[in-house]
Parts: C-alpha cells; structure tokens; sequence
C-alpha cells in the first residue's frame, strides 16, 4: 500500500514566513548583544559572519512572502 503525499496546503504559509522572520530578527539582536559583552575575537567573528548570513536569509523570507501573499490573492492558481 503505498502513502498518498499531502497535498500542498500554502495557507498559512504567509503567517509562518513572518513568524520566521521575527525569530531571525530576534536572533540578530541576541547576537548583537552577545558581540557587545564578549572580549572572545573568534566568538565575535563567528557571531558577526552568523548575522550576516542572518540577514541574508532575510532578503529571501521577504522576497518569499511577497510571492505568497500574491499568491494568496490570486487563490494560488497558476
């Protein structure tokens, strides 16, 4: 017997993409702390090339949500 995939439901896609975001925002201001305490050179190298990267990925998520709430709005039709 073989396992039906699921289909592709893209509804909530949106609000999880933003919820992505917030935490990668976060993530970069708990950096930037942490590179504001530290006298450790390499964990502040390693936690700057991180949020550069961060904010990287950034550019996708919000590249990805706008695609999805067109999307949206079209009734993800193609």
């Amino acid at each position: 017997m073989k396992d039906k995939p699921n289909p592709d439901d893209r509804r909530d896609n949106v609000e999880k993409i933003e919820y992505n975001i917030g935490q990668t925002l976060k993530n970069i201001d708990l950096a930037e702390e942490m590179i504001e305490k530290t006298d450790d050179e390499k964990m502040k190298r390693d936690l700057i090339e991180k949020n550069e990267r961060r904010r990287e990925a950034l550019k996708g998520m919000r590249e990805e949500i706008r695609e999805e709430a067109i999307a949206r709005e079209r009734g993800y039709k193609n």
